[in-house]
C-alpha cells in the first residue's frame, strides 16, 4: 500500500504564490509518476501537472507558465510551486501516485487552494 499526505493549501489573493507538498510513503515502485489534479465546486477532477521519476513532465494547458512540477527522489515527495494565482485555480488539488508495472493509482486527501480576487 501506498499513502499519500499533502500540505501546503491555504488562501492566498491573486497574484500571489503557494506551494504544495506530497510525500508517499509505502511500498512504493522504482517506476511510478506523480501528479496533481485539482477539483473545483461542480467540476470534474483534472489533471493539473504530472511528473515521471526521471523528470518528464506534462501540464494542463491552463497552469503552463505559471505551475511548475518537481519531485525528490529521495524524499518519495513531489511539489507544485504555483506562482500568479487566479480566482479560477481555487479548487481541492489532489497528488496522485501512479504504479506504472501495476497501472494502479493512490490518491491524497486533497488540500483547499483559494484564491481570493
Amino acid at each position: 500500500q501506498v499513502q499519500l499526505v499533502e500540505s501546503g493549501g491555504g488562501l492566498v489573493q491573486a497574484g500571489g504564490s503557494l506551494k504544495l507538498s506530497c510525500a508517499a510513503s509505502g511500498t512504493i515502485s522504482s517506476s511510478n509518476a506523480m501528479g496533481w489534479y485539482r477539483q473545483a465546486p461542480g467540476k470534474q477532477r483534472e489533471l493539473v501537472a504530472s511528473i515521471t521519476r526521471i523528470g518528464s513532465t506534462n501540464y494542463a494547458d491552463s497552469v503552463k507558465g505559471r505551475f511548475t512540477i518537481s519531485r525528490d527522489n529521495a524524499k518519495n515527495t513531489a511539489y507544485l510551486q504555483m506562482n500568479s494565482l487566479k480566482p479560477e485555480d481555487t479548487a481541492v488539488y489532489y497528488c496522485n501516485l501512479n504504479d506504472i508495472p501495476t497501472w494502479r493509482n493512490y490518491w491524497g486527501q486533497g488540500t483547499q487552494v483559494t484564491v481570493s480576487s
